[in-house]
């Protein structure tokens, strides 16, 4: 005779209208509980799950949330996620909360403009930190400023010989640098277009990245740090237009460099490690090795934070940060740094040739996690805004989307036809926009795990994509040498 269940289960065939409770702690998703166990009717819909999680939580201004139980979130009431799992009605269920962004950004659907003007391709594209201005580098050797208001181009920045690899904003929005093949880095003033200061020359070989000392640590924005192919990391004085840092350590080229919040630098390389020094003294901390083949990029979960530093280009739209005194700047910059790494310690995934990801934290030798998954080259990765997501592109022609806590993977977004070169987040990491081989942009929703819009225009390869920090548009650029904007 068959033994009874010892326990009951929800079964997937109960009515919708069904009047039973379940004991459910609310969590957040770093593990804090919201308070003692509460009995909720497995009715419960998302709508009231967040009413109940701010009172809970007596947040004087109402937050939006998202729901989980067991990984599975909750898109309607709670008694379709726990038919999907079967949980154990005798157990306090656990509800994951995650904040997210109180605003909303639109899907961009639309070209808006088509700005031609570069003669070869462009290779790079950045919004400013406080979204109002957009350069582009370009393989014709000159880098564009162009105008948001207008849609069009602004100034041509002619000084480099040779292709400008990539294009970097100061934290403060005031100077624009670029870096070439030749391997020399150029000042601009983004308000006439004009050179600031000498050429800056001392490395070999080209240039493949550009990092600024982030606000909070230094708001007069003078120290620069260079990624260079001949297998240095230089950082630069820009006010006196001198190495005043040679990192030296790396056996190949150096592919990526991030300056941190915590005064580290980490820099990715050809060698197949990452490398993590002190930007005081350039002293090695740290070497991440385990990849099997070039690191071609890393990112920091803090990137976001310190790319808009004091600036937060969605709630503050209508503030004139000229008017407040760079003291004060400095203060809100560490302030928002510090509500995204509260205990000094920053993640880091590096992604590789070798088909792999991997997910460090700055304070651990040992890497949390291996992501795999991937068919082909990852040629791309970024942390969401909120710090809660890691998005990557491959040569696979996939975008995949991975937990940044622990590195699980979370989806796939098929679509593209071709390789998938580059990624964007929208500043509130609900979307994500890919440039392909194929010369096609695509919109993905975090939320539907689906394609959310679909942008074709461009005639050639897209090498380049960036979403303002305002959320309000998105710029890219590739072979066909045209810059594209896109809004909704």
């Amino acid at each position: 005779m068959d033994k009874m269940p010892k326990r009951q289960k929800i079964e997937v065939k109960e009515p919708i209208d069904d009047e039973r409770t379940v004991q459910a702690r609310f969590v957040s998703d770093t593990g804090e509980e919201a308070g003692p166990p509460i009995d909720l009717p497995v009715s419960v819909t998302v709508e009231q799950l967040g009413l109940i999680c701010n009172a809970l939580l007596k947040n004087e201004e109402p937050t939006p949330y998202l729901f989980f139980v067991d990984d599975e979130e909750i898109k309607n009431t709670l008694y379709g996620t726990l038919n999907l799992n079967e949980i154990d009605t005798e157990n306090v269920i656990q509800i994951v909360y995650q904040p997210q962004a109180v605003f909303k950004v639109r899907p961009v659907t639309r070209c808006t403009s088509s700005m031609p003007g570069h003669a070869e391709a462009v290779i790079s594209i950045n919004f400013s930190p406080d979204g109002e201005h957009l350069a582009s580098g370009s393989g014709d050797a000159t880098v564009r400023l162009w105008d948001l208001n207008t849609e069009t181009p602004h100034y041509t920045c002619i000084g480099h010989k040779q292709w400008v690899m990539c294009v970097s904003w100061s934290p403060d929005s005031k100077v624009l640098a670029s870096a070439c093949k030749a391997g020399n880095i150029i000042l601009w003033n983004p308000t006439n277009g004009k050179q600031v200061g000498r050429t800056i020359t001392g490395h070999k070989k080209w240039i493949n990245c550009l990092s600024w000392e982030p606000y909070h640590q230094n708001p007069e924005c003078r120290r620069l740090a260079s990624a260079g192919s001949d297998g240095d990391c230089r950082i630069w004085d820009i006010v006196l237009g001198q190495c005043v840092l040679n990192i030296a350590g790396h056996t190949g080229a150096v592919t990526a460099v991030r300056w941190g919040g915590c005064g580290l630098i980490y820099t990715s390389s050809k060698d197949r490690t990452v490398k993590m020094w002190r930007a005081s003294d350039g002293v090695l901390c740290r070497t991440f090795s385990g990849h099997a083949h070039w690191v071609n990029n890393i990112a920091l979960s803090t990137d976001y934070v310190l790319r808009t530093g004091p600036f937060h280009p969605v709630t503050d739209r209508k503030l004139k940060y000229s008017n407040i005194p760079k003291e004060q700047l400095k203060e809100m910059a560490l302030q928002r740094f510090k509500k995204v790494c509260t205990d000094d310690v920053e993640s880091l995934v590096s992604c590789s040739d070798d088909f792999t990801l991997y997910l460090w934290n700055s304070n651990k030798n040992k890497c949390i996690q291996r992501l795999t998954g991937h068919q082909n080259v990852v040629n791309d990765v970024k942390f969401s805004p909120d710090v809660k997501l890691i998005a990557s592109a491959s040569f696979d022609k996939s975008i995949r989307l991975w937990r940044a806590q622990d590195g699980q993977f979370i989806a796939t977004f098929r679509g593209h036809v071709q390789a998938a070169y580059t990624i964007a987040w929208s500043a509130d990491s609900r979307l994500i926009v890919s440039g392909s081989k194929d010369s096609t942009l695509k919109v993905w929703s975090v939320q539907t795990k689906k394609l959310s819009q679909e942008l074709p225009g461009h005639a050639d390869e897209v090498f380049a994509v960036d979403w303002a920090p305002d959320g309000s548009r998105v710029a890219s650029g590739g072979k066909d040498k045209v810059v594209k904007l896109w809004a909704y």
